[in-house]
């Protein structure tokens, strides 16, 4: 089984989506020879917490500063198997708006273009002492981040 060498998350030209490329480990897969189904929302959390990372934003900063992000809501839809050795991309685009959540939308794909799952999903930053969410995310997000315009967040002028 191969694998590749450490991922290299990329953010397209132009806004596009954020990508981190993935192979698919044989210990992965059901007894099918399937990608197991468990397995797809932990490769879209690793696009999400690489692109934090991308961003400037590591996981010490966040618990320093006292919040987090979670995941309210999570809807997957599988297109196409996945088995061992094949080569994805997993993007993430977070969509911010006026409230206490965000939108965000991922899909893994495979190396021929097709897309094998789509995800999409609510967010939010919790205030990790009061353990309620914060009111403006992306403004908390943007004031930890080294370059908030990976996570389609401009900088405070």
């Amino acid at each position: 089984m191969a694998q590749a060498g450490p991922a290299e998350p990329q953010a397209q030209a132009e806004g596009g989506p954020f990508t981190v490329p993935v192979t698919v480990r044989g210990y992965e897969t059901d007894t099918q020879g399937h990608l197991n189904q468990a397995v797809y929302l932990q490769y879209a959390e690793h696009a999400r917490w690489s692109l934090l990372q991308a961003a400037g934003i590591e996981q010490s900063a966040l618990v320093a500063s006292g919040v987090g992000p979670v995941v309210l809501e999570q809807t997957l839809r599988y297109r196409r198997e996945l088995r061992a050795g094949d080569e994805v991309t997993v993007s993430c685009a977070f969509e911010w708006g006026e409230r206490k959540i965000f939108g965000m939308r991922q899909l893994i794909v495979k190396a021929d273009g097709a897309v094998a799952a789509e995800l999409t999903g609510v967010g939010g930053i919790m205030d990790l002492g009061a353990r309620r969410l914060v009111a403006d995310p992306g403004g908390a997000l943007r004031e930890l981040a080294t370059d908030p315009k990976i996570l389609g967040l401009e900088q405070l002028e």
